[in-house]
């Protein structure tokens, strides 16, 4: 789904949700450049593999949080990990660098690619996530993301990172 079929999707579902338009942004440090409310709420998401390209996990943690990935791997059993190619990106969730987002799983079709969230959003009213596409942030309620994501049939685990 692109963002308009993603924004739709949500509309469709009922889920509530605050938008804002802006230029293409690839990473974080671009991110901060912008001037968007609720700050509290930025997300960075991870897509990354295992050394044998069999699994790959999607990792949604606070936007100024550092993930160490050796210690996710020995706290949930996963082989080595490294970052997935661009080519691994478009070929799982049809998404481009800097648009990885947690929506991307709609995109997802044997909806294999387990889903990572930091518990620290389990506390928070709202999680900021691009709809499919670097040029929008959404705001909406993290229950609502993960009963989306759960509705689609991939392993949802909300942990701390």
């Amino acid at each position: 789904m692109n963002k308009n079929e993603t924004l739709h999707y949500l509309d469709q579902l009922g889920i509530k949700y605050e938008i804002v338009e802006h230029p293409a942004v690839y990473n974080m440090a671009e991110m901060e450049k912008i001037t968007l409310p609720h700050p509290e709420a930025d997300a960075k998401n991870l897509f990354v593999r295992d050394d044998k390209k069999r699994n790959y996990y999607l990792l949604t943690i606070k936007g100024d949080k550092r993930v160490n990935l050796q210690q996710f791997r020995e706290e949930n059993g996963t082989r080595r990990l490294s970052f997935a190619s661009p080519q691994d990106l478009k070929e799982k969730m049809d998404l481009e660098p800097g648009s990885v987002t947690p929506l991307g799983l709609l995109n997802d079709s044997e909806h294999e690619i387990p889903f990572y969230i930091d518990s620290y959003f389990s506390q928070q009213p709202r999680i900021a996530v691009h709809p499919n596409d670097n040029t929008a942030t959404i705001w909406l309620d993290p229950q609502d993301l993960l009963e989306v994501i759960k509705g689609l049939g991939n392993p949802v685990m909300v942990v701390k990172m």
